[in-house]
């Protein structure tokens, strides 16, 4: 039997493993910002810097909700899809997102500002409830974002046509809206499902060069009989 005695014993300093404070949500960081910004006119440059990297998501998040509703918004689609259109290409391309100075240097009103920057924030909150970490190589691997790019890229290549035809905006908006959520808070299933919405864009669009292509032909024969 083996006795420890007291001399034999001795302290030893056990470290204290501290927690990290947990980061605030994104739509909390949005409601500060809006608060930021509220008295005074900013840059489209400046916010997307304050948003740390995730601003250009949630430009992608705000220019794709509006065009979610069955009817088209042909007005808007084309110079809203032409910003959508850079941003997918500059990330099918491997390259970090990217405007031009114009845009970004572009000062915008102190009220405008935190209108944005509140309804962005509650829309982000909506989202939370459904987002989290999941499959999260789908964001980790460079394929992976550069297949997210190119779906976008695409997307706002067709929010671009200006077609007066119910769904047209919608079912590409849904891609973007998905997609750039998904690599806000790295959550593979958005991905999945922003690729899912992608078939079925091309199938939709798929249809209607059919669809009138197969128009055409018989105006075709109608008006010259052959």
């Amino acid at each position: 039997m083996i006795t420890l005695h007291p001399h034999t014993l001795r302290s030893t300093a056990i470290p204290v493993l501290r927690a990290l404070p947990a980061r605030p949500k994104f739509s909390q960081e949005l409601r500060s910002l809006a608060e930021q910004f509220a008295d005074r006119p900013a840059r489209l440059s400046e916010i997307l810097a304050a948003t740390q990297g995730r601003g250009f998501n949630l430009l992608l998040l705000v220019i794709g909700l509006p065009f979610l509703t069955p009817i088209p918004l042909p007005g808007l689609s084309t110079p809203l899809g032409f910003v959508v259109l850079l941003i997918g290409a500059r990330l099918a391309l491997g390259h970090g997102p990217w405007l031009p100075e114009k845009i970004l240097h572009r000062e915008l009103p102190a009220r405008f500002i935190a209108r944005l920057l509140g309804a962005a924030s509650r829309i982000v909150r909506g989202l939370e409830v459904l987002l989290r970490p999941r499959l999260c190589f789908l964001h980790e691997q460079w394929i992976y974002g550069r297949i997210a790019g190119t779906l976008i890229l695409i997307s706002g290549f067709l929010l671009l046509l200006p077609l007066p035809i119910p769904l047209s905006n919608s079912l590409p908006a849904l891609t973007v809206v998905l997609l750039a959520a998904g690599a806000m808070e790295r959550d593979g299933i958005f991905f999945l499902a922003g690729c899912a919405v992608f078939s079925a864009t091309l199938a939709f669009f798929g249809l209607l060069a059919f669809g009138g292509a197969h128009l055409l032909d018989n105006l075709r024969h109608t008006v010259f009989g052959s």
